[in-house]
């Protein structure tokens, strides 16, 4: 296991890293992204924080932007995960509002009336510099939701059963009130610990990636 992560690590080392504020036209419409924290490492490089992608046609892009420049956590679990650190952290009561989704109909005619709107632009104003500050990533172009769902959840999986990924113990993810983030040093709760990338699987992601990085 640590040996297979190990070498993943070192092939995605290699890719052209995207910095904020990213030039747009480096990104393919069509693949998986790999996020980078400063201050995180393993395997004698930058430690991989967070893999995704996106399920519409051509909408990689539009999720890189979701996560880096919209200040709509309802839109990005990944904004929705770093507000809930930073809440918890500082023990702001905002937590419980900050966790209501106000995409659906129902929950918007629920909250809103609710909802302290200043104070919610406020966090996702110290989101957006957060990550802005602190996240760079690769891309990697896959072209069907089917493959890219595929090796969305083999990386994942990868990542969190390796002993050597563990996060610094002032990770800033530490604060988050997930136990599953904590544990797995991963900006994320879906996808962990379940079949990780065997051989013969990352010969074929290895391939992927080298092409990404020509």
């Amino acid at each position: 296991m640590g040996n297979i992560c190990h070498r993943l690590h070192g092939i995605v080392k290699g890719l052209e890293r995207n910095y904020f504020p990213y030039d747009k036209s480096n990104l393919c419409e069509n693949g998986l992204y790999i996020l980078f924290e400063k201050g995180e490492h393993a395997h004698n490089t930058d430690r991989i924080v967070r893999i995704g992608t996106h399920n519409g046609p051509n909408q990689l892009p539009s999720r890189i932007k979701q996560h880096f420049l919209s200040r709509n956590k309802d839109r990005s679990i990944f904004r929705k995960n770093i507000g809930r650190a930073y809440l918890n952290k500082n023990y702001d009561p905002f937590l419980e509002q900050w966790n209501w989704s106000l995409t659906s109909r129902k929950n918007n005619e629920l909250y809103s009336p609710k909802l302290d709107l200043d104070k919610q632009q406020q966090v996702e104003a110290l989101v957006s510099d957060y990550i802005q500050n602190n996240f760079s990533f690769v891309v990697f172009r896959v072209d069907t939701k089917e493959e890219r769902l595929k090796w969305e959840e083999k990386i994942i999986s990868t990542v969190s059963h390796c002993e050597e990924c563990s996060p610094a113990a002032d990770w800033f993810g530490q604060h988050s009130p997930k136990l599953k983030i904590r544990e797995s040093g991963l900006w994320q709760v879906n996808g962990l610990y379940k079949d990780p990338l065997n051989e013969d699987e990352f010969i074929m992601l290895s391939k992927l990636l080298k092409r990404a990085g020509q």
